[in-house]
């Protein structure tokens, strides 16, 4: 018995050794799959040859020593000159070890054209791009060799967008400054995802105006409502060595009135584009004596909304003329018995209130009249406080400024019948309850310019550009922003060349460059209870 027990554990230790030497010779063959592939795709050969002169064909193909696949084309691949209809790339979506290019456009004579593919171009494994790959030929005997090249930046952000474009226009005998909105440019090049500079090859001598461009739609042309552009003051001619700057901008749209139309009872909404103060919205329908209107400008859409009273029961459709600067147009709106915006009223201020700030109340019908009477302020004492009130008629917003102490709680009661709107509706009873923080939860910041030409408007933004906090200064002084969040900040300065205390953008066909910006270089950090100073330096 002893003997059969030991006869059977020996057997198990030789079979676990065997499956133990098993397993490690099959792990010691494959540890980990090898090392990962970080070689790019090479190309094997092109049909016709790169830098292939006379071209007069309709089709290249280009061959790799492995399987490649094409990403992201519409932003990376770049033709100069542009061609229209586009060629055909494929495959797309798929893999292959090569690529066709399928030309659909009648290529001009004697021209060095460019294929720069950025990093569209990678193997199907790994993704391993070949990166920047330019594909060139010439419809004439020789590849032109010139260029052009400089750097973009934004007129307002520290850093310009991903994949702008950069343009040459030839000018010649047909050159206009419209030619940006309706052709194609002679070169062209891109910025891609990864460099603010830009240089654009093989072009031949002659004289160009100089473009840059924010193209949304991928069109090639400059649509005001959507793209930012950038210009260079003069036309430059091709040689060249010197270096360009382009700083983009947004241009303000031209004012304009968009589809009028009645959106509720007696509420008639003017979208717009562009600058809508000034405005004038005049009717010219015959109307009864005791007609009375109201604009607004609209919280959350470009519209300008017409208010008007009694209710027009034996009309059917309303004339009117509206203006602003240079724009004039005329309007017809139909109009129908609709029900009227029930009033409300809300604040824009909401649980802690800083010390700079006033407490709103805006409402979603004019408001024609306000009782002070009916509005009262107490503190966590019970203290009444002591308010001011203005109105803005335009936003329809009533502010009220008081003094305000630390860590305090505020109680604000708005009794019925203290508002009135437009159609003699009145409020119901309101309350808020308002807090203030310590002043050692916020931070301040001193800001000191040297070398300032004045008037400058000095911001800080967050990282996305939004901005804070702004403070207008006239001449030399030291700028203090007060009970700020702590947060990061960024600032910057505006150079408010013309004196109206806002910023100016560009415009393309008046010439005009936007607003010269500075901006600081370094965040500025501000935490609770610290007062950093801050000296700027701004460049000439």
């Amino acid at each position: 018995m002893k003997f059969i027990m030991r006869n059977t554990l020996s057997n198990l230790i030789l079979i676990l050794t065997i499956g133990f030497i098993i397993v490690s010779c099959a792990n010691r063959g494959n540890p980990s799959g090898g090392p990962k592939d970080v070689t790019p795709p090479q190309i094997v050969k092109s049909i016709p040859e790169n830098y292939s002169t006379n071209f007069n064909g309709k089709e290249i193909k280009i061959y790799f020593d492995e399987y490649v696949k094409i990403k992201n084309l519409s932003k990376q691949l770049i033709i100069s000159p542009p061609m229209d209809p586009a060629p055909e790339v494929t495959p797309l979506g798929t893999a292959s070890k090569y690529i066709t290019i399928k030309i659909n456009d009648t290529l001009l004579n004697n021209t060095t054209y460019v294929f720069n593919f950025g990093n569209s171009i990678t193997d199907n494994n790994e993704e391993n791009p070949y990166s920047y790959y330019k594909y060139i030929l010439s419809t004439g005997s020789y590849i032109d060799s010139l260029s052009v090249k400089g750097e973009i930046s934004d007129a307002i952000l520290r850093k310009p967008d991903d994949f702008v474009s950069v343009r040459l226009y030839e000018v010649d005998t047909t050159f206009n400054d419209s030619i940006v909105y309706k052709k194609l440019p002679k070169y062209v090049t891109n910025t891609l995802d990864s460099t603010t500079t830009f240089s654009i090859d093989n072009m031949k001598a002659g004289k160009y105006m100089l473009i840059a461009l924010k193209d949304v739609n991928e069109d090639n042309k400059f649509q005001q409502l959507t793209d930012k552009i950038g210009f260079y003051k003069n036309y430059i001619t091709v040689p060249t060595d010197s270096t360009f700057s382009l700083k983009l901008f947004k241009e303000e749209s031209d004012f304009t009135i968009i589809r009028p139309r009645l959106v509720a009872g007696e509420k008639i909404a003017f979208g717009y584009r562009g600058d809508y103060k000034n405005t004038a919205i005049d009717i010219t329908s015959e109307v009864p004596e005791n007609f009375k209107y109201t604009i607004t400008k609209d919280a959350e859409t470009d519209s300008l909304n017409y208010w008007y009273r009694p209710r027009l029961k034996d009309t059917d459709s309303l004339l009117f003329t509206v203006k602003n600067k240079k724009y004039s147009d005329n309007f017809t709106v139909k109009i129908s018995d609709q029900p009227r915006d029930t009033l409300k009223i809300e604040t824009t201020t909401k649980g802690s209130l800083n010390f700079k700030d006033d407490f709103k109340l805006t409402a979603n019908v004019p408001l024609v009249n306000f009782n002070e009477q009916k509005l009262t302020i107490l503190d966590k004492d019970s203290v009444k406080v002591a308010y001011k009130t203005t109105i803005d008629s335009l936003t329809n917003t009533y502010s009220f400024a008081f003094e305000k102490t630390e860590d305090n709680k505020y109680a604000i009661q708005v009794l019925p019948e203290a508002f009135t709107d437009f159609f003699d509706n009145k409020n119901d009873t309101l309350n808020y309850k308002l807090s203030t923080k310590n002043f050692a939860d916020y931070g301040n910041v001193r800001i000191t310019l040297y070398n300032a030409k004045y008037p400058v408007i000095a911001q800080l933004t967050d990282v996305k550009g939004v901005i804070k906090a702004e403070l207008y200064s006239t001449e030399s002084e030291p700028l203090d922003f007060r009970y700020l969040d702590p947060a990061k900040y960024y600032l910057r300065v505006i150079f408010d060349a013309n004196k109206n205390q806002k910023y100016d953008s560009g415009s393309y066909l008046k010439k005009r460059q936007a607003e010269r910006i500075s901006h600081y270089n370094e965040v500025i950090e501000v935490r609770a209870n610290w007062d950093p100073i801050i000296d700027f330096t701004l460049l000439d």
